[in-house]
């Protein structure tokens, strides 16, 4: 029934405008009318016997009609040449085939693979979030209410997961979040099964749970005293080992002589960051009170490695010299407690992306359970349509980071972490598999913490800011900056590291702006 409708459709569509052009011969006319009521005949059965609620199928036909009106009508205006009728009719007739031909035959479900009987069994170590299961993506066109017995049948609760505000630019507003009730909770499998197997549902998977990893906290010691003092006045310079590795002298004189197009905004989306330390406030940029805060810490230390206030006589800095390069903004997508769902950080993912971000940084996530997640990769390359740079954690459990989430994600920069000897840091995972894996400072990483206070951490977390702050200062100089020029530049200028398969590149701040630039 499905192919049989576009196909109907088309042949209805010729035999209407051959009537059309042949009224006046009565033998062609009549056969071309016979075949216009018979392919026509067929398009109505098989509108009819396809699935779908009566509003949509309304909406199909009406559209279908007005080309079937307007195209005759169009061509009859021709009728008194008979190739420049022929050739528009063919025109547009192939323009159909090729254009449209898929619109029509996906109008209507599709027969899906067959799925095997046997009930899906989840992973033993498997954590949902418990106010919502599952993440379900509903056939485009198609209302929920299509669904409602199959929802009914276990008793699922469900609402609209997402709310991007350019729908035309993804399609996670077909997404829902279903709430298994705990009766049904050892169901799991069997109702992810029927889910894949009914021909209204696109895409099933798991709105798994993550925490932040545990991070040791390094007792700060003062490290030697850096060979180049930069021109900076901020007390902390001195603990920042991976400027020196990372030659940010040689980038401090390159934006001597390249002035910004543009403030990026950097994105962290983490637990919140404390708006007002004293070296962070005039980097900052609010959307929302609520994220104004940090009750965990992480969030405002990731800020700081990414756009700390420098040469403001406190505290540390980052890559850009002034407030002129990049401006630094929160979204909460993690608790206090350091928790967060799937579908929390892909809001925050659309919210970013909506707010106009340059640089997305994600310092989280964990183990992935589901072999695709198609809501992470969505929301990602609608960043991307924003023209925004996603980058995430590789992780922090010495293992191959494709087996995480977000970090495994098309379209993002993976972020792994090395010490100060440059090995990979014995905690990061791998980015060997990941397409675009690079490498950044991860260990004894001093930066701000609420409060007004200054920390030491470890992690692919503390990583990950220094490639956003760097991507952010790109930003700057060149907005229109996509993701895989900005990796490509990347991972060119980058520096070796004791394990550069398994960490990839080490930023080199001064050598990707001048590559930039040139």
């Amino acid at each position: 029934m499905a192919t049989l409708y576009p196909i109907s459709f088309i042949i209805s569509l010729a035999a209407l405008s051959g009537w059309f052009f042949f009224r006046d011969r009565e033998d062609k006319g009549n056969l071309f009318r016979k075949i216009f009521f018979g392919s026509f005949i067929l398009y109505g059965a098989s509108w009819f016997l396809n699935d779908g609620a009566m509003s949509y199928k309304m909406m199909a036909l009406g559209r279908e009609m007005l080309i079937l009106a307007t195209v005759p009508l169009f061509l009859s205006f021709f009728r008194k040449s008979n190739l420049v009728y022929m050739a528009l009719l063919f025109a547009v007739l192939g323009a159909l085939k090729y254009f449209y031909f898929e619109n029509l035959k996906n109008t209507f479900p599709q027969k899906k693979e067959t799925i095997s009987e046997t009930y899906i069994t989840p992973p033993a170590n498997i954590d949902l979030d418990k106010n919502g299961e599952l993440l379900v993506e509903i056939l485009d066109g198609h209302q929920l209410n299509e669904i409602q017995k199959l929802l009914d049948k276990y008793g699922l609760s469900a609402k609209r997961a997402f709310y991007p505000k350019d729908k035309n630019a993804t399609d996670l507003d077909d997404y829902f979040l279903l709430n298994i009730p705990a009766k049904n909770e050892n169901n799991l499998g069997e109702i992810i099964t029927a889910l894949q197997k009914n021909n209204l549902i696109e895409w099933v998977e798991m709105n798994e749970q993550y925490a932040l990893s545990p991070l040791e906290s390094v007792p700060q010691r003062r490290l030697p005293k850096l060979n180049k003092k930069y021109g900076l006045n901020d007390p902390g310079l001195e603990n920042l080992w991976g400027f020196e590795e990372m030659h940010i002298s040689d980038l401090y004189d390159i934006l001597q002589k390249n002035k910004p197009q543009k403030k990026a905004l950097i994105a962290i989306l983490d637990t919140g960051i404390d708006a007002g330390h004293e070296d962070i406030k005039a980097n900052f940029k609010s959307l929302k009170s609520d994220y104004d805060s940090d009750a965990a810490g992480h969030g405002t230390h990731c800020a700081g490695i990414a756009a700390a206030v420098s040469n403001n006589n406190v505290g540390v800095a980052s890559f850009s010299q002034n407030n002129d390069y990049v401006q630094v903004t929160s979204i909460k997508v993690l608790t206090g407690g350091g928790f967060g769902t799937q579908k929390m950080i892909i809001d925050g993912i659309l919210e970013a992306a909506d707010a106009g971000a340059d640089v997305l940084s994600l310092s989280l996530g964990g183990p992935s359970n589901d072999s695709r997640q198609r809501a992470y990769k969505k929301a990602v390359a609608y960043a991307n349509k924003k023209g925004a740079i996603v980058v995430v954690a590789a992780g922090n459990s010495n293992r191959n980071a494709k087996e995480f989430a977000p970090a495994n994600t098309p379209g993002v920069i993976t972020v792994s972490a090395v010490d100060t000897l440059l090995n990979r840091a014995s905690f990061s995972n791998i980015v060997a598999d990941m397409k675009m894996g690079v490498a950044a400072p991860g260990v004894n990483i001093y930066s701000t913490f609420p409060g007004g206070q200054y920390r030491s951490l470890n992690g692919t977390s503390m990583a990950t800011p220094y490639v956003a702050g760097l991507l952010g200062l790109m930003k700057s100089l060149q907005p229109k900056l996509t993701t895989k020029q900005a990796f490509d530049i990347l991972n060119k200028t980058g520096r070796d590291t004791g394990n550069t398969r398994e960490t990839g590149k080490l930023i080199q701040p001064g050598g990707a702006v001048r590559e930039l630039v040139k």
